[in-house]
């Protein structure tokens, strides 16, 4: 078995003997032309300057130095280089080679540098860009969704209230009897050709109030281009006797229609002496003809009164109906149609009735 080769040993400063007996050991370890050239550099455990280092010489020992600070001696035979400065080795070692690139670990973990910002991420294809997250991506889902909801309503209302697609071409008139439904179409003609949705209920009463034999109105839209107008007329209670024929009046007093002929109207007519009979009074007697059935009202002759607590009607058989004030006048027209249907059979022997006094509901008389 051969024996391990023996390790040279490096002398420690300031050891004794002199310097050619020192050399002439290192002499016997290292061949000659080895011994002149610089050692090979080693690499630390990070390949970083500081774990590399050189053998150097001196006059006197050999002294190890890291390669980042490698000083090398002056040689008598070659020229003197001037040296430079500490602060000038430092800034050389800190200013990367020219022509290489330096280590960034923001790029070697793939991840954008905090400064770089966006510009560095499209210069660079090396970096890779961590994904969004999920809440912002849901956010701005959510701003999408809603920017594009608006936009739509924004195109419909415009398609709507700024374009003739559904503007009134057609007014369809129903529930007239005493008017036409020419008369209620030219009151509202203004509303053609405006959209629909823009077309109020009060825009329709507004147009149709001058007309007094329209009470109420209600409209409802029809698309595309329809409007349909339901008329409640004021219905006629009474007529009453003036010098030239007679005024047709609802059960508020209102004058709807003038006739020559009282067998226009099935309704009875007010005493002549109506036209002096006070408002109030007037009122009170235009009240209960509105309360009465149609079947009832179509009997009555006449109606008077002298003053609002002693209303009386005329049946056309020559009946009499007392009244008496406007109260409880839905539940006095109904004891009266019955008292009146109870009274065209009457039971064998009873006398035929007369008078139908009503003015207290709860105990009816008839005479």
């Amino acid at each position: 078995m051969a024996p391990s080769p023996r390790k040279p040993r490096v002398p420690r400063v300031g050891s004794s003997g002199s310097p050619s007996s020192r050399e002439d050991d290192y002499r016997e370890q290292f061949d000659a032309p080895s011994f002149n050239e610089p050692a090979p550099v080693s690499a630390g455990p990070e390949g970083s300057a500081a774990g590399r280092v050189s053998v150097g010489r001196s006059a006197k020992v050999t002294v190890l130095h890291p390669v980042g600070d490698r000083r090398e001696e002056p040689d008598e035979e070659a020229p003197t280089r001037p040296s430079r400065s500490r602060e000038q080795a430092t800034t050389a070692r800190r200013e990367p080679a020219k022509g290489r690139q330096s280590l960034n670990p923001a790029r070697l973990l793939g991840r954008r540098a905090p400064e770089a910002g966006r510009a560095a991420s499209t210069e660079s294809p090396d970096v890779l860009a961590f994904p969004v997250p999920r809440a912002k991506r849901v956010r701005r889902r959510v701003v999408l969704a809603v920017v594009s909801l608006a936009a739509v309503v924004a195109a419909v209302m415009g398609l709507v209230l700024f374009t003739p697609v559904l503007a009134v071409h057609t007014i369809t008139v129903e529930g007239t009897k005493m008017l036409t439904p020419a008369q209620v179409q030219a009151a509202l003609a203004p509303l053609k050709g405006k959209p629909l949705p823009l077309v109020a209920p009060s825009d329709v009463s507004r147009l149709v109030a001058p007309i007094v034999q329209v009470k109420s109105v209600e409209s409802r839209a029809v698309p595309p281009n329809t409007l349909l107008v339901t008329v409640v007329e004021r219905v006629p209670v009474a007529l009453v006797k003036q010098a030239d024929g007679f005024s047709v009046v609802d059960g508020d007093g209102v004058q709807i229609a003038t006739a020559k002929d009282p067998s226009a109207y099935p309704v009875p007519v007010i005493d002549p002496q109506g036209a002096h009979m006070s408002h109030d009074t007037f009122l009170a007697v235009t009240g209960v003809l509105s309360a009465l059935p149609a079947d009832v009202l179509g009997q009555l002759a006449t109606a008077s009164a002298s003053s609002v607590d002693s209303v009386q009607l005329k049946l056309s058989n020559g009946q009499t109906v007392v009244w008496g004030n406007s109260q409880d006048r839905d539940l006095k027209a109904k004891v009266l149609e019955a008292l009146m249907k109870s009274a065209q059979n009457p039971p064998q022997g009873q006398a035929p009735v007369n008078v139908f006094d009503v003015s207290t509901p709860w105990h009816p008389v008839t005479r």
